[in-house]
């Protein structure tokens, strides 16, 4: 049984190093940013579900009404935390092979998903793309679901790639413009603007007004 995981924070806490935005805009940033990533997941037909986990309730409602399984983290845990906690959920409920998406990525599509399940060719291993810099990991495939523990955060890739090294199991790097963009600083604004299609992001982008050089 295949899945993917959507992993979000709340939105008040969601995107502090954009601290030049005002706090409803940076909400409302990440709040974008999330429907573009369930959005991708959904239009992914060949997954057998989808998967939120937040603490945020708004997200868990979005989740819900797009058809997907919302898991509520209760309160903030952490990114790895709460995925520990998802995966173990989705492993009882039968899932084998697990994507894993952050939701401050809004450049991903179904067809970026395709190409990292496609990538995964054994029966057990991990499919990794990581961000821009190629130090962080912004999409993860473990098969089996719980094969490694999640190490979000600096240095996510090479720490990924030491837990496969070291269980002796293929890991395959997968490199991906659109996942690769996540939105953590304002300059990332700027680029995000100059290489994106028509997006909830852009649009809300597009109404904050902000000199963004």
């Amino acid at each position: 049984m295949r899945a993917i995981l959507i992993a979000a924070k709340e939105l008040k806490f969601a995107k502090t190093r954009l601290g030049r935005l005002p706090e409803r805009e940076r909400e409302l940033l990440a709040h974008a940013m999330f429907r573009d990533v369930l959005d991708a997941a959904m239009n992914f037909k060949t997954a057998d579900c989808v998967a939120v986990v937040t603490s945020d309730g708004e997200l868990l409602d979005l989740a819900r009404g797009a058809g997907a399984v919302a898991i509520d983290e209760r309160y903030p845990r952490g990114l790895n935390a709460a995925v520990a906690m998802a995966t173990n959920q989705l492993i009882n409920a039968g899932v084998t092979t697990l994507c894993t998406l952050l939701s401050d990525t809004p450049l991903v599509t179904a067809a970026d998903i395709d190409r990292v399940f496609a990538a995964l060719c054994a029966e057990r291993g991990v499919v990794l793309a990581p961000s821009r810099d190629a130090r962080g990991t912004n999409i993860i495939l473990r098969r089996p679901a719980g094969v490694i523990p999640t190490r979000f955060g600096k240095r996510s890739l090479a720490l990924h790639r030491l837990e496969c090294e070291r269980l002796g199991l293929p890991c395959e790097v997968l490199h991906l413009p659109g996942p690769a963009m996540d939105l953590d600083e304002v300059s990332d604004l700027g680029d995000f603007i100059s290489v994106a299609r028509t997006t909830h992001t852009l649009a809300e982008l597009s109404r904050f007004e902000l000199a963004l050089s």
